[in-house]
């Protein structure tokens, strides 16, 4: 058994998603709309989607927090895999962003389930623990401005029930986190908080190399 990680090269790569991925339709066509955008790299993987919804599944996810929505590929897969009564509150900032995905909510029929949150992220994470909803939660997904990450991850799991999972995207940030020499604000900041995880006991922990490093942290 290899003790590193297999390199994907293209024809890998188009196996796994041919073997793997069960992409929905509307979820494709979102895909699509948003490759064509400036800022495309903002959007999760299809693979990643998909392994999230899963995760959500698992811990039979009903209450739901996404942190950074863009346009919406990400709240769509998880929406999609809540029961009809499931609740994802997104937050974002941008109202031109999240029209797009507003669209293709209402399209897949999950737009019941999301409550738009369009404000700084930490205003409404403070007016949800403000509205006694702490240890409410069940699953979050935490992909917005990275130096914000720490204080996001800090309601987070005042929000999240024991057993609730929170799951961060670009956590190795190209693998420029582990450069010592990097100044970039963004990968020091999310250097900090791998470094911070692994020493909090308030959860169990697993940063895996997927896409640009995905964390898990299952709350105890």
């Amino acid at each position: 058994m290899s003790r590193k990680h297999l390199s994907l090269s293209p024809a890998l790569n188009d196996y796994l998603s041919a073997v793997s991925l069960r992409e929905p339709e509307v979820l494709r066509r979102l895909r699509e709309e948003t490759a064509t955008h400036a800022l495309a790299n903002m959007q999760i993987a299809p693979e990643q989607g998909q392994f999230m919804a899963l995760l959500a599944r698992l811990v039979g996810a009903k209450n739901v927090l996404e942190i950074g929505v863009f346009t919406g590929y990400s709240s769509l897969v998880v929406a999609l895999a809540l029961p009809d009564d499931g609740r994802l509150v997104a937050c974002d900032v941008s109202e031109e962003y999240t029209t797009v995905a507003r669209r293709y909510w209402q399209e897949a029929g999950v737009a019941h389930k999301i409550d738009l949150r369009i404000a700084p992220a930490l205003d409404t994470l403070d007016a949800l623990l403000a509205d006694a909803q702490a240890g409410t939660f069940d699953f979050a997904f935490i992909d917005a401005d990275k130096p914000s990450y720490d204080a996001y991850y800090e309601r987070t799991l005042h929000l999240l029930r024991p057993g609730g999972l929170v799951v961060f995207d670009n956590m190795l940030w190209g693998g420029r986190v582990a450069d010592p020499k990097e100044e970039a604000p963004q990968a020091r900041a999310l250097h900090a908080l791998n470094q911070k995880l692994q020493a909090d006991d308030r959860i169990h922990l697993s940063l895996l190399p997927i896409a640009d490093g995905v964390t898990l942290a299952l709350k105890r």
